[in-house]
């Protein structure tokens, strides 16, 4: 009789979803991860969102084959009684299967070294043009140079963080902080902190962080409630400054992508002075050091600050391509409020995507994330391997009759500019009634 399996109801589990509490159901099995929650090396967010639910497609999404194996300490005994798996999400672990058995996760081909000689390439001839020479044309063309080695060094932190670029984890852990702290100036711990909630949260409007811009950006009236965020505990004020800057975001879109960058320096810095618990804490202030030497040296040498001044902005604004295509995947595409759930996995990552549509000569540029929907849905794939598996999740999508949507470059702008416009007319709206109602 000791053998026999205990049950519980999905109702029950539902109850298991506070700080102190906090269960997560794994194929059916019901595991406490309370304490494992601050020692998870993906951050506390993501289990934080999907505390109380059945949650096998996100972890089999974000997990490696090996990390089965640590479930067994944290099992309750209890199974889920009313377990059931939807045909979407079948069909989804079966891919992700099919893709481990072929070897796709382990696979990277040469993209890696590649990308490392294309920015040693373009970093190289960055500083030289500066430190080389005395024209004008030089150094501003120095500037977008320096501006597209920062796009692909991101891609590279950005796979790191993803999965293992280098052979030990040491090796992969070195990479994120010399692309990300070293010589971009972005904290990969900021980075990791945003981006795994993001991809669980995908386009909720109060857990994602991505979508969390007032008050320059809101990209539904919802925000309009002054929403809790959850991911930052706090509330998200649509105050009279983000009336404001809201009703002209259609306008204000482009030249704030601009200088996007200064905000993620000062989330950066924000980070790791808080109090809040971040991994390697110490290392990553290490490499913000280091970036914040080498880049003020560089500019130092421009022989005026009107060159300064415009060599910075020059490589700010080449930048903002890649900010602008982050925005791209996910300002127009459907949005929702509350906890991300777990049985709909799939769907909710379909909803919430768009992907840009492109040659393949031009997924050096993207970096893979033109295929935002397969990354999302496979996050552990390496890139080189996201144009394959496409058409595979375009006929699963078809299939199941849920969007896949992919767009050109410019008509993923209209998009955006449609979504935004049509958030800043109704601000406007509620603008002037305030400026009439209160003089």
């Amino acid at each position: 009789m000791s053998d026999e399996k205990k049950y519980i109801m999905v109702e029950e589990l539902k109850k298991h979803n506070k700080e102190d509490d906090l269960w997560i159901s794994i194929q059916g099995k019901v595991y406490n991860v309370t304490d494992w929650v601050k020692e998870h090396p993906g951050g506390d967010i993501p289990i934080r969102s999907l505390a109380g639910q059945e949650a096998t497609d996100a972890f089999i999404a974000f997990h490696p084959g090996t990390a089965w194996k640590y479930l067994d300490k944290f099992f309750t005994g209890y199974y889920l009684q009313d377990y059931q798996v939807s045909e979407v999400s079948k069909d989804y672990r079966n891919l992700c299967t099919e893709f481990a058995k072929a070897g796709m996760f382990e696979k990277k081909g040469h993209g890696v070294i590649y990308s490392l000689c294309f920015v040693t390439l373009l970093l190289s001839m960055s500083f030289s043009g500066v430190l080389l020479s005395n024209n004008f044309w030089i150094h501003m063309f120095s500037g977008a140079l320096l501006g597209l080695s920062w796009m692909q060094i991101s891609y590279l932190g950005h796979d790191s963080g993803h999965y293992l670029i280098m052979t030990t984890r040491g090796f992969n852990k070195l990479a994120q902080i010399l692309t990300g702290n070293c010589l971009t100036g972005i904290s990969i711990a900021w980075w990791k902190w945003t981006h795994n909630a993001h991809h669980v949260a995908c386009n909720s409007l109060d857990h994602d962080p991505d979508l969390q811009h007032l008050p320059v950006f809101a990209v539904s009236s919802t925000f309009f409630k002054s929403l809790n965020s959850y991911f930052y505990g706090r509330e998200l004020t649509f105050d009279s400054a983000a009336k404001f800057f809201v009703s002209y975001q259609h306008f204000t879109y482009y030249p704030i992508m601009c200088v996007a960058r200064v905000n993620l320096f000062v989330q950066t810095l924000l980070l790791l002075f808080s109090k809040r618990k971040v991994p390697d804490r110490g290392l990553n202030i290490l490499g913000i050091l280091v970036f914040w030497t080498w880049f003020p040296l560089l500019v130092s040498t421009l022989p005026n600050w009107t060159e300064r001044v415009l060599f910075v902005l020059i490589s700010f604004c080449v930048t903002s391509l890649q900010h602008i295509q982050f925005t791209l995947n996910h300002f127009a595409a459907d949005v929702y409020v509350g906890q991300p759930e777990g049985n709909d996995w799939f769907e909710k990552q379909t909803s919430g995507t768009i992907d840009i549509a492109c040659s393949s000569w031009m997924d050096w540029f993207y970096g893979g994330l033109q295929f935002q929907l397969e990354h999302h849905l496979f996050p552990r794939l390496p890139r080189c391997h996201l144009r394959k598996v496409s058409p595979i999740v375009q006929d699963l999508c078809k299939k199941h009759n849920l969007p896949y949507r992919s767009l050109s470059f410019y008509e993923a702008n209209v998009w955006t500019i449609r979504t935004l416009k049509t958030a800043a007319m109704q601000a406007r709206g509620l603008l002037w009634e305030a400026v009439n109602t209160h003089g």
